[in-house]
């Protein structure tokens, strides 16, 4: 009996730890982005040299802490619970131009030249998961950059469609150590920690189990010299249909409330509003959200969901019973809690959509584009049953 309810304690606290872990990782990435909106805010200004100097060593601290925090989450995520997919159809090509966008300032920082290249039918394409993709290459070209002094770094994509699938094969050509000749995968990651940093190991340690989970191979050439290529091969599925077109920036200006609790999560949601030229006013808790939309100025309202005073689930459905044009702005929720669940929760209480915390541009990009197009085609709706009632 002892031994059961110790058992049953000992799940418990790994599973609030898990959470807490999750949770203080969230809000450091969103702490981070705050940051980053704020310095971007400040860079604007008319600075002394020293000054501008000093927002952008904040800038490049800030961008670090959220970097490793993201790869820490995802590597936690990946020891625990596999690697989880989320498959798109994808054109291979485009991975070499993330590549090479993705490392190219690193690698100029260090004085390295990175070259990328393709091989295969450039409008080739396959189910995959690109994020996880990418993932493998940040590990093996992280690596190669980092222990490069000088010289280039080589990565390539080569893809062979055939019957059974899109056979990808990467090439990441680097330093080749001799002190790593014989180690062990753990005594290497130890040493690339103490001589590279702790984001290029956690990276290291990504790719290989990434790989390891989509089921891909591992090998390494010798390429003469101090120099040694990386070889990762995946099979992957052909996709069905072509990759969707990446969102475009919205056709008009519109006039957004953003409504958080938060000031630093307002900074963000306003600023990345103001990449996409949307205007925008504040709202401190859903109680002020609900005032301020009664005017009916507002092509669209971003909902934080917990709020002191009242919540964003209660604003939005005070806002829907106002009645008149007022009721039927488009409401999106900005939530860190946004699986299923809570987000049928969100869109039964009547908002629009859902962007996750800490927020993507391209995630919130498109729940504007998708929520303001419901709103243009309900109007092109009204205005002709309007002329087939006259």
């Amino acid at each position: 009996m002892v031994a059961s309810v110790a058992y049953r304690n000992l799940r418990l606290s790994m599973s609030l730890s898990e959470f807490f872990f999750d949770r203080v990782t969230a809000e450091i990435i969103q702490q981070m982005d705050g940051a980053l909106a704020l310095t971007d805010q400040l860079s604007r200004q008319r600075l002394a040299p020293d000054a501008q100097s000093c927002v952008s060593g904040v800038v490049e601290a800030a961008q670090g802490v959220r970097r490793l925090m993201e790869r820490a989450s995802s590597l936690r995520k990946i020891t625990l619970h596999g690697v989880t997919l989320d498959p798109a159809p994808l054109r291979l090509r485009e991975l070499v131009d993330e590549v090479h966008s993705r490392w190219q300032p690193a690698a100029a920082n260090s004085g390295v030249t990175l070259l990328v290249s393709y091989d295969g039918d450039p409008d080739a394409c396959a189910l995959g998961d690109r994020d996880r993709l990418l993932q493998i290459f940040d590990g093996f070209v992280g690596e190669a950059v980092a222990s490069m002094r000088r010289g280039a770094v080589e990565a390539s994509v080569r893809t062979v469609v055939s019957p059974e699938g899109v056979r990808l094969e990467g090439r990441v050509r680097g330093a080749r150590d001799p002190a790593w000749e014989g180690q062990d995968l753990e005594t290497r990651v130890r040493d690339i920690e103490a001589r590279f940093g702790l984001e290029i190991a956690i990276g290291v340690v990504m790719a290989r189990q990434i790989l390891e989970g989509l089921g891909g191979s591992l090998r390494s050439e010798g390429a003469g010299g101090a120099s040694e290529t990386v070889i990762f091969e995946i099979l992957l599925p052909i996709a069905s249909e072509t990759p969707a077109e990446e969102p475009q920036e919205a056709e008009r200006s519109a006039h957004v409330l953003v409504v958080d609790d938060n000031a630093t999560n307002r900074m963000v949601a306003q600023a990345l509003c103001e990449m996409f030229d949307c205007t925008c006013e504040s709202a401190n808790d859903g109680a002020e959200a609900v005032e301020a939309a009664r005017g009916g100025r507002f092509d669209l309202i971003l909902m934080d969901i917990k709020m002191p005073v009242m919540d964003g689930v209660a604003a939005t459905r005070a806002i829907r019973a106002l009645g008149g044009p007022a009721s039927l702005v488009p409401i999106i929720a900005l939530t860190a809690n946004a699986e299923p669940e809570d987000a049928e929760g969100y869109l039964a209480a009547g908002m629009n959509g859902v962007v996750e915390k800490p927020m993507k541009p391209e995630h919130l990009l498109a729940a504007l584009q998708a929520a303001l197009g419901e709103v243009a085609a309900a109007g092109e709706i009204a205005a002709a049953k309007a002329v087939a009632a006259a």
